[in-house]
C-alpha cells in the first residue's frame, strides 16, 4: 500500500517472536507474508527451526498479471529452497484476493480505485471477475508447479468462485462482522464442496468495540485497519521521513478501546470455525509497527488494529516480555488459552 509495514526488521526480534508464537501462543503454523524475499526467507527459516509449519505468502499488489506471475515464480523458487529440508512443513500461498489486489480483473489502476468503483459490486454480483481470475490462477499454477514441488493454495475472497483443481488446500480470507450473524458460516459452505481441506487464511477483529462490523466496510479483509485510521497522516509519517516526523498519525473521530471485546470475538470465531470443520485458521495478525499503541486515544492506532499484541514506539519495552517492544493484549491471552485447550 505504498509504505513499509515493518520499518524496523530485527532478525533477533523476529526469531524471538516466533518462539513466543509457538511456545506461549500455542500455534502450530504461521503465515508469513511480505514483498521482500530476504525477509520472508529469514523469518520462514526461523519459524521452521522452532517447529512451526510455514505458509509462505509473498505479496506484490497492483501489478499486471504478467508481473504478478513472474513474482509468484520467484516466490515459488524461494519456497522450494526453504522446503527442501522440511517439505511437509511448507505451504506456498500463491497470492490472495487477486480480484481486488491485481490489475486487470476489475477496472482501476490500484486497489483503492478498484474498491471505490461504483460499478464494482454490480460486476462482482454478476460474476464477471471469475473467468479472468481462474484463467490467471490456472496459468500461474502451472508456472509455479514447474519450480515448486510442495503444497499449494490461494487465499481467496469468499465471493471468488475459484477452480480449486490445481490446489491442495481451499484457502478463504473470511472476516466475521456483527451484521453477518449466522450467515458467516453459510458464506463459507461452498468451500467444503470441493473435497479438499478448507483453511481460513485470514480473519481478525479490531481492538475497538464493534470492531470491523461497526465501520460499514465494503470489504472487511486486508486493510480493515484503515476503517478508522487517518490514512493520510499514517502515510506521511511512515513514508516520507523528513516531512513525516512533523506528522503524528491519528484516528478519524472518537473511538473506545476494547481489548476484552476483541478477545471475546476472536475466540467466538475460532469456535465457530472449529465447529464448521475447517482444517485450520490464521488470525491476522500478531503485531503491527505502523499501528502503534498510544495512551492518547486520538493517536492510539492500535485500536484499529487486529493484532494480538500492542506495539510501543520510542524504545519502550513490554512488561510480560521485557526484551520485546510490545505487550500482549487480552486477545493474546484468550487465543493462547483456546489453542492450549484445542
Amino acid at each position: 500500500m505504498g509504505f513499509n509495514w515493518r520499518p524496523h526488521f530485527d532478525p533477533t526480534e523476529v526469531k524471538r517472536e516466533l518462539q513466543i508464537i509457538r511456545d506461549d501462543l500455542h500455534c502450530n503454523a504461521v503465515r508469513i507474508s511480505g514483498q521482500d524475499f530476504g525477509r520472508l526467507t529469514l523469518a520462514s527459516r526461523a519459524a521452521l527451526d522452532v517447529g512451526l509449519e510455514v505458509w509462505f505468502y509473498p505479496i506484490w499488489w497492483d501489478r499486471s498479471p504478467q508481473e504478478t506471475l513472474g513474482y509468484f515464480v520467484k516466490g515459488a523458487k524461494a519456497a522450494q529452497e526453504i522446503s527442501e529440508s522440511a517439505q511437509d512443513k511448507v505451504v506456498f500461498v500463491m497470492g490472495g484476493e487477486l480480484t481486488l489486489f491485481m490489475k486487470g480483473i476489475l477496472q482501476g489502476r490500484n486497489f483503492r480505485t478498484r474498491l471505490a468503483d461504483p460499478g464494482m459490486l454490480t460486476k462482482v454480483k454478476a460474476g464477471e471477475h471469475n473467468k479472468p481470475l481462474n484463467d490467471f490462477l490456472a496459468k500461474a499454477a502451472v508456472a509455479v508447479r514447474s519450480v515448486y514441488q510442495g503444497r499449494l493454495t490461494y487465499a481467496s475472497l469468499v465471493w471468488e468462485q475459484v477452480d480449486w483443481t490445481p490446489f491442495d488446500f481451499i484457502g478463504v480470507d473470511h472476516y466475521r462482522t456483527i451484521k453477518m450473524g449466522d450467515t458467516y458460516v453459510e458464506m463459507l459452505q461452498p468451500a467444503f464442496s470441493h473435497g479438499k481441506p478448507v483453511v481460513v487464511t485470514e480473519f481478525g477483529q479490531a481492538t475497538t468495540h464493534g470492531g470491523i462490523g461497526e465501520e460499514g466496510l465494503l470489504k472487511s479483509t486486508a486493510g480493515l485497519e484503515e476503517s478508522i485510521i487517518n490514512v493520510g497522516s499514517q502515510f506521511l509519517h511512515y513514508r516520507i521521513p523528513l516531512l513525516g516526523r512533523f506528522v503524528k498519525p491519528r484516528l478519524n473521530g472518537n473511538h473506545v478501546r476494547d481489548e476484552v471485546w476483541q478477545a471475546q470475538e476472536l475466540v467466538r470465531t475460532l469456535g465457530i470455525l472449529d465447529a464448521a470443520g475447517v482444517e485450520g485458521a490464521f488470525i491476522s495478525q500478531f503485531m503491527s509497527q505502523i499501528s502503534p499503541y498510544s495512551d492518547d486515544p486520538r493517536h492510539d492506532l492500535d485500536m484499529a488494529s487486529s493484532t494480538l499484541v500492542k506495539y510501543y514506539e520510542g524504545g519502550r519495552k513490554g512488561t510480560t516480555y521485557p526484551d520485546m517492544p510490545w505487550e500482549p493484549k487480552e486477545s493474546f491471552k484468550a487465543v493462547a488459552s483456546y489453542y492450549a485447550a484445542h
